[in-house]
């Protein structure tokens, strides 16, 4: 429940930054019409610039602000399997409850590299538990 809060704040956050660049781009947009309506020459070039820059400027906040949401390129696909956390490593279910047992978070982390580094340098293509107990062990 703590996630999907945090996850609500977020996303209320993120709606409120962008009322505010909304209504920043509408003041803008509102004297650049007052100013092309007082009868002083506008460059339209400039103009043309200075929308450009403020769009890649909201885009740069907007995958800043919430990158889950922005275009990455695809990764690996990952269906054959369990991984170890956080990584592109496969592994049986024995070992993935394995790790889940850990209970302090920063440990689980520090084993779960390890035994990815291992894997990696060993070039296992599916971590089991033997290879687990030996490549766990600092």
């Amino acid at each position: 429940m703590s996630q999907q809060t945090n996850a609500n704040e977020r996303l209320t956050d993120v709606e409120e930054r962008l009322t505010r660049v909304e209504n920043l781009l509408v003041s803008i947009n509102e004297k650049l019409d007052q100013r092309s309506n007082s009868g002083s020459e506008v460059d339209t070039q400039k103009t043309e610039e200075f929308k450009e820059w403020v769009t890649n400027y909201v885009s740069m906040r907007l995958q800043q602000l919430v990158p889950e949401t922005c275009d990455h390129p695809d990764e690996a696909v990952l269906h054959d399997g369990p991984y170890l956390d956080n990584t592109t490593v496969p592994c049986t279910e024995e070992v993935e409850h394995r790790v889940k047992r850990i209970p302090i978070p920063f440990v689980r982390e520090m084993v779960v590299q390890r035994v990815a580094e291992n894997a990696r340098e060993a070039g296992v293509e599916r971590v089991d538990i033997d290879f687990f107990e030996k490549a766990a062990t600092f």
